[in-house]
């Protein structure tokens, strides 16, 4: 049965702790995939797009935040690690699926039938569209109060040095060993609006060392990360 918009933004503000519900439209919009909003004439603006663009920088400094809190003693070094381990695609997914977004999404035909509900990059994406909603709502306490509640098990992990690394993460760690940063350039490649396809290159010092696709930018840079590691570890 079809959630009503009350409905979601309902359930979504109760797994997320809130203290005061989700406007609707906004709820919906973050839930909102661009396959839902293509096949229904709308634009692109219509989609989850713009709140992901957002979401990413206001999680960015949300967990940045609470790892610069918890470890006092930690260098830049150590805090970048714990950082890449947290916010990519792989765990941003897994908060998703903790959290139930998969059911409430908003997908199209199309993706329905791709398995869009499962797919890492699409629940990462969700995820950091529903964060900006959070923000705009309600701010950046509210933020960092779900932050401690939906990545408080993950954070311990990282710490212990227990969380499983994604390409990007295991790149970032190895090639900082070597006084080295991994930099990433995305472009879309080619697809139509709702199912554009992401080049991307991974460098170092200037240096093309790993080339993937995806179907968003985050899968296209762990496919040029998986590329560049294997590529360094010959």
């Amino acid at each position: 049965m079809m959630l009503s918009p009350g409905e979601r933004a309902a359930i979504l503000s109760q797994r997320l702790g809130l203290q005061e519900p989700l406007p609707e439209s906004l709820c919906t919009l973050s839930l909102s995939h661009a396959s839902w909003a293509h096949e229904r004439g709308g634009k692109a603006t219509d989609s989850n797009e713009r709140l992901e663009f957002f979401g990413d920088g206001v999680l960015d400094l949300a967990v940045s935040q609470r790892l610069y809190q918890a470890h006092p003693e930690a260098d830049e070094g150590e805090l970048t690690r714990l950082y890449a381990q947290l916010v990519n695609e792989d765990s941003l997914a897994r908060v998703a699926r903790a959290l139930g977004l998969a059911e409430l999404l908003l997908l199209g035909r199309g993706e329905e039938k791709s398995g869009g509900r499962q797919k890492p990059s699409v629940l990462a994406d969700t995820l950091e569209a529903v964060i900006a909603a959070v923000y705009l709502a309600q701010g950046i306490d509210a933020v960092l109060a779900v932050v401690d509640r939906v990545f408080a098990a993950m954070m311990v992990e990282a710490a212990a040095g227990s969380l499983a690394r994604d390409a990007k993460s295991t790149l970032l760690v190895l090639s900082q060993k070597r006084g080295q940063m991994p930099m990433y350039r995305v472009h879309a490649s080619g697809g139509p609006e709702h199912a554009r396809q992401f080049h991307a290159l991974c460098l170092l010092d200037g240096e093309v060392v790993g080339e993937g696709d995806g179907r968003s930018k985050k899968e296209a840079e762990q496919a040029a990360a998986r590329v560049a590691l294997d590529r360094l570890s010959t």
